[in-house]
């Protein structure tokens, strides 16, 4: 007979699943756990296994193992085969009545006597899903206990259970994704960032050193080649694994990149660093880590030599070449962790930085020859750092104009942004003419021909901007949507703060009700403040004259603020949120609001993400994120509209 603990769930979802858990002492260090899921007639829960990223997983998560135990081998299910899934129209691995989950640990030290397992999981019947997750606190000294419950309060767990939509057909619909697209896109960002770096004074020069080291230092020819090889690979991780914390951050709180991209005061910490590194390359005074940092690396590159001697020689060039590098990383870094950004567009992004970096160090070592058309350093490294200073200052503002919507303090209207690029653009402008200059600078009257096709490019660019000056329809820049603050964000007087004048409402209780009144779908959408993807949509999609005419005069549009982290939720508003991995969030903005909404719901924190609904909360098309094309948005649109009559016949 199966003894041990039942688990309740946390009341802000229906649970159709119980869980009991037993601990089983094999010897002095080494444990046998099993988890039994005890699952409702009609529910099935799924396989751990799942290769279909549409299909849900059971996930077993044991907290801080590291420190104090390790498990042996994977968490072992019941071998079953594929069945057909109603909801999925496939084959699944799926499980019904009483399923058995067992692991193996090994405790690594006396001390430990209890552990923390997370288990998340979907249970579906034929016609929904509902999402699920349970807490094990597990006593590992041959009795098994009841796990603790984190306490919430009564208004806590009625708050929180309004959360849940009880959104219905999600059967009909295949979900929609575009993330390869933007994760191929943000890594040829990061590529491109790398090409820039290597054109900087602290690591164009030494491309030709590092290389001929290698080839000249070591024993033969072949083994030179290896190690500029293993070089330039050594450099290509270290940039992919700054990225990394990014990833432990996003697994506590799927909000918390969120939160990082529209916080007030990092925002204003980035505008001030970016400035600071714009005058450093102007030549003001020099920006550099610790001499005692890259000394030390280097030192230890010499003093061990082989595999993990190359690996700090990679490791002092990231550190030497910062002042150079640090602007371009910081661009990446605040333009991957935006609302519509994440930790994986990150690890792209960091991945082809690191790739254009280590490029040319394994290419000339292969080609050494090729080393002797490299360009001379000289005064045009020194015309590409200013370049960049100029850059850094317009990047700058943007940093600046994220904390200024979030506040709504109203400095940085849109004319006023466009108007400081404008004068960023002019003053490049007068540069690259020799009409004013910099310290470092060797001035000579000849213009060569890239400075003279650079300052023509430029001035096309300010050409480009002035419109966006003015109150009229070429305002829209379109091919600059989601930099400058939004259209309605103005000087100009608005009859509306909402995108394109559309009647957008910002609450969803409100939205809905308009809705039952005026007998129209809803869309709904998640988006933010500071969300670059958000202002494309609205500035270059829903400005499409069939798409604006659809969605003005056929639906309601409720638009939920994810990052509006600065305007707090009424006191008897406010309440403590359990999330899925046990933690719980203090929900006192709206922006927190609409997160654990979002996040509940369709289990998606990227913005922008719509969702066509009817009035009962049933979907009427499947969900969309960021989708350029306009012709497929509009009849996404139109299905949705078709669907919602078909349903008001019935």
């Amino acid at each position: 007979m199966f003894t041990g603990v039942i688990h309740s769930a946390n009341s802000q979802i229906l649970e159709p699943v119980k869980w009991i858990s037993e601990v089983e002492k094999v010897s002095d260090a080494d444990y046998n756990i099993t988890f039994k899921a005890i699952v409702a007639e009609g529910w099935y829960i799924y396989s751990q296994k799942s290769s279909d990223n549409f299909i849900p997983k059971t996930i077993f998560k044991f907290n801080n193992q590291e420190q104090n135990y390790k498990l042996n081998g994977i968490t072992i299910e019941p071998n079953k085969e594929p069945i057909f899934d109603k909801i999925f129209k496939q084959n699944v691995v799926k499980f019904k009545g009483e399923v058995l989950f067992k692991q193996k640990i090994t405790t690594l030290n006396s001390n430990t006597k209890q552990i923390k397992v997370f288990v998340e999981y979907q249970t579906c019947d034929n016609t929904k899903c509902v999402p699920g997750d349970f807490v094990f606190d597990l006593s590992l000294d041959g009795s098994t206990i009841e796990s603790k419950e984190i306490a919430i309060d009564e208004k806590s767990k009625k708050l929180s259970d309004e959360l849940e939509l009880n959104i219905t057909g999600w059967n009909k619909y295949k979900k929609h994704t575009v993330e390869e697209k933007s994760n191929l896109s943000i890594f040829f960002l990061g590529f491109l960032g790398g090409l820039i770096a290597l054109l900087t004074p602290c690591v164009f020069p030494m491309i030709p050193l590092t290389v001929s080291f290698f080839t000249k230092s070591s024993s033969n020819s072949k083994k030179g080649l290896f190690n500029s090889l293993l070089y330039g690979f050594f450099i290509f991780i270290i940039y992919t694994l700054l990225s990394v914390p990014f990833h432990l951050l996003d697994s506590l709180d799927p909000g918390i990149l969120n939160n990082i991209s529209t916080n007030v005061t990092l925002n204003l910490l980035f505008f001030v660093i970016f400035v600071v590194f714009a005058f450093s390359f102007f030549g003001y005074y020099e920006l550099t880590l610790p001499h005692s940092w890259s000394a030390k690396m280097d030192h230890k590159a010499d003093k061990i030599g082989g595999f993990i001697g190359v690996f700090f020689m990679a490791l002092t060039l990231t550190i030497v070449s910062f002042s150079c590098t640090g602007p371009i990383l910081g661009t990446l870094l605040g333009s991957s962790l935006t609302a519509d950004g994440g930790t994986i567009q990150l690890t792209m992004g960091m991945s082809g930085f690191g790739l254009a970096l280590a490029l040319p160090f394994t290419l000339f070592a292969m080609f050494p020859k090729w080393l002797k058309s490299l360009p001379k350093s000289g005064g045009w490294l020194q015309t590409v750092k200013v370049v960049l200073g100029f850059i850094e200052l317009a990047l700058a503002l943007k940093f600046l104009s994220n904390a200024d919507l979030v506040e709504h303090w109203g400095l940085l209207k849109r004319e006023v942004f466009i108007g400081l690029w404008i004068i960023v653009g002019i003053g490049l402008m007068l540069y690259l003419f020799w009409k004013i200059k910099f310290p470092h600078d060797n001035y000579t009257k000849k213009l060569s021909n890239g400075r003279i096709f650079t300052g023509i490019v430029v001035i096309v660019f300010v050409i480009y901007l002035i419109p966006g000056l003015t109150n009229t329809k070429y305002a829209n820049l379109k091919l600059l949507s989601g930099f400058p603050p939004p259209i309605f964000y103005t000087l100009y007087d608005k009859t509306s703060e909402y995108p394109l004048n559309l009647n957008c409402y910002k609450d969803l209780n409100e939205g809905i009700t308009v809705a039952k009144a005026e007998n129209k779908p809803i869309l709904l959408d998640f988006t933010g403040w500071t969300c670059v993807n958000c202002r494309k949509m609205e500035e270059q999609v829903w400005s499409k004259s069939k798409i604006y005419k659809i969605l003005k005069q056929d639906y309601i549009i409720i638009s939920l603020y994810v990052d509006d982290n600065q305007k707090e939720l009424p006191k008897d508003s406010q309440f403590n949120y359990l999330r899925a991995n046990g933690t719980v969030k203090n929900i006192k903005t709206y922006g927190d609001k609409w997160t654990a909404l979002q996040t509940t719901n369709f289990h998606n924190n990227s913005q922008p993400f719509y969702a066509l609904l009817n009035t009962n909360m049933e979907l009427l098309n499947t969900t969309s994120a960021y989708e350029p094309n306009s012709e497929y948005y509009y009849l996404w649109l139109k299905t949705g509209l078709n669907n919602f009559k078909e349903y008001i016949l019935k």
